[in-house]
């Protein structure tokens, strides 16, 4: 082999033209890869490693990088169908700020940069507009961090304020969306944004922000139902009515099976908040009392007497008796300065009583919240199927009809007092339903023609390699055939000249006897393999070789195949 590889490298032509047709093949097919492995080696080293500069840009903005980077003589690719730019990876963060100085990318809408360069001399309108787009711009750009969100356009309707509440008019807002294939938004998220709107406004009520989708979806419809209801509040009593459903099935599954009880759960939800507050005295308990009482009386007099000087002169010396005037004689000034006296010890005295009383009674504030989204009301009903023995349907008798309410009722806190309801009925199954839920056979099942789908192109593409295979082996072995038939050809030929034309110059007789000749020659008459010695002449050398032949035909067929897988 080692005689045959340095043979080759001498004469690689040479070498080619002797092969046969597998191994041409197998060479040209090597020497392909190496040159394959060769160019894109050259073709790795040489290339330039870009990275992403911009992406998902605008068609005005991207035509300005672009432009830009020309103008910087900083090669570029654009990729992803026009929405990645790159540049080699070396100049990544220099072309950004180099960028970024001029001004760009730009992005779908002003923010409050508007306001940096305004010239003096505005007016209040457009100082107003600027403001408005300044607003609309930087809610936009807010909106687009959503990891869901693409782009976002804001408008804003604020009217001008008035001095009168009755002609004051609430402002408004509409968000345009466009989100990334496959992204949708949850309803919470909607609801982030609507809040993040309103709250960015003076005035802006929750009610009057409006968002839609680029396929013109309305995603805040559910909000403004006039019906009242919220869709939290519909998904809230479905989750609530299938973990009562949940496990009630858990329950009874044990008894009647999975596939003999189905249940139908009804909840009425209260979703009004209410608050409550009461204030109770008394009851029965005195926490304290107190009394308190007054009592004054006195002898002093009053003022009494005709008023004036006179009446305010302390009192003289009583004069009795004293002559008391009449009509027709009234009394002197003198008169009635001697008899004042007399008259305040005649008038009555003062005296005062009062008692005040003070009582304490026990007092209780309480102020109650209802929570929300309390039940009401559940309503329960329970389908179960016969049970099957000895090979018969055979009905739950009451008893166990019983024994199984008790456990529904248990088992979802049953109030008699809120009207709860619970019932169960005992009902064959029809054969339609079992029908229906009986499994179906496993060559209609869908996974497994999944699983065909998938595995055939494999199956066709190893059924194709196998007949590739198979014909080159047939090939291959046709080769081979021919060689060995031009091989045994060849010595019968061989044969033939060496027993027409002994070497001695006489007529070698082919009869049976010839074998005993040769015998009788010197050769052996059962020869060893592992123990013949070739002599020098090519007669003998052949006539021992036929007799090996002749002895072990395989192992001679194993030796020439030997010889021509080596090429010799």
């Amino acid at each position: 082999m080692a005689t045959t590889t340095a043979a080759a490298l001498q004469d690689p032509l040479g070498a080619f033209r002797q092969m046969n047709m597998n191994q041409r093949f197998t060479w040209l097919a090597g020497l392909a890869a190496l040159i394959a492995l060769v160019i894109v080696t050259l073709m790795w080293t040489s290339r330039l490693d870009y990275q992403v500069l911009y992406t998902n840009l605008s068609e005005r903005d991207g035509g300005a990088v672009i432009g830009e980077l020309q103008k910087l003589n900083i090669p570029y690719r654009i990729t992803g169908g026009g929405a990645v730019i790159e540049v080699p990876s070396a100049q990544v963060y220099a072309t950004r700020m180099k960028l970024a100085a001029n001004g760009l990318p730009k992005g779908a809408g002003v923010g409050f940069e508007v306001l940096d360069h305004e010239p003096m001399g505005t007016s209040q309108f457009v100082e107003r507009v600027n403001y408005q787009r300044a607003l609309e711009g930087s809610l936009g750009r807010t909106i687009e961090s959503l990891s869901a969100v693409q782009s976002a356009t804001v408008h804003l309707a604020i009217p001008k304020p008035s001095v009168f509440l009755s002609e004051a008019e609430k402002p408004s807002a509409s968000v345009l969306l466009k989100l990334y294939p496959g992204r949708v938004l949850s309803g919470a998220q909607v609801a982030g944004i609507v809040h993040l709107v309103s709250s960015a406004v003076a005035g802006l009520g929750d009610k009057n922000v409006s968002v839609v989708d680029q396929d013109g979806n309305l995603l805040t419809s559910g909000q403004r139902a006039d019906s009242g209801i919220q869709p939290d509040q519909l998904m809230y009593r479905n989750t609530i009515e299938q973990q009562y459903r949940k496990q009630i099935e858990a329950l009874l599954a044990p008894l009647v099976g999975n596939e003999g009880v189905r249940v139908a759960v009804s909840a009425d939800i209260d979703f009004a908040k209410t608050e409550s507050s009461s204030v109770v005295y008394g009851q029965g308990h005195l926490l304290s009392q107190q009394q308190q009482s007054t009592n004054s009386s006195g002898g002093g007099t009053l003022p009494a007497g005709v008023p004036g000087a006179l009446s305010n002169q302390p009192p003289g010396g009583v004069t009795a008796p004293f002559v008391m005037g009449t009509a027709s004689a009234p009394l002197t000034p003198q008169q009635l300065t001697q008899i004042t006296p007399s008259l305040k010890t005649l008038a009555p005295t003062a005296a005062s009583s009062s008692a005040t009383s003070n009582y304490d009674l026990d007092k209780t504030v309480s102020h109650t919240q209802q929570p929300v989204g309390s039940v009401k009301r559940l309503s329960v009903s329970v389908l179960v199927n016969d049970q099957a023995k000895g090979g018969k349907p055979v009905p739950l008798n009451p008893a166990q009809l019983g024994q199984m309410k008790q456990l529904v009722e248990n088992a979802i806190g049953f109030d008699a007092k809120r009207g709860d309801t619970v019932s169960i009925v005992n009902m064959p199954f029809t054969a339609a339903q079992k029908e229906a839920e009986k499994q179906l056979p496993l060559w209609r099942q869908a996974w497994v023609w999944d699983g065909v789908r998938q595995a055939a192109p494999y199956v066709i593409a190893l059924i194709l390699g196998l007949m590739a295979y198979r014909a080159m082996r047939k090939a291959a072995s046709g080769d081979v055939k021919a060689k060995r038939r031009k091989g045994k050809e060849a010595a019968e030929d061989d044969e033939t000249a060496r027993e027409e034309t002994p070497s001695d110059g006489t007529q070698k007789s082919s009869g049976p006897g010839a074998g005993a000749e040769m015998a009788a020659g010197g050769m052996p008459g059962s020869l060893a393999p592992d123990t013949v010695q070739l002599s020098n002449t090519l007669e003998t050398d052949a006539a021992i070789s036929r007799e090996l032949v002749k002895q072990d035909p395989r192992r001679a067929a194993q030796v020439v195949k030997e010889w021509l897988s080596d090429g010799q």
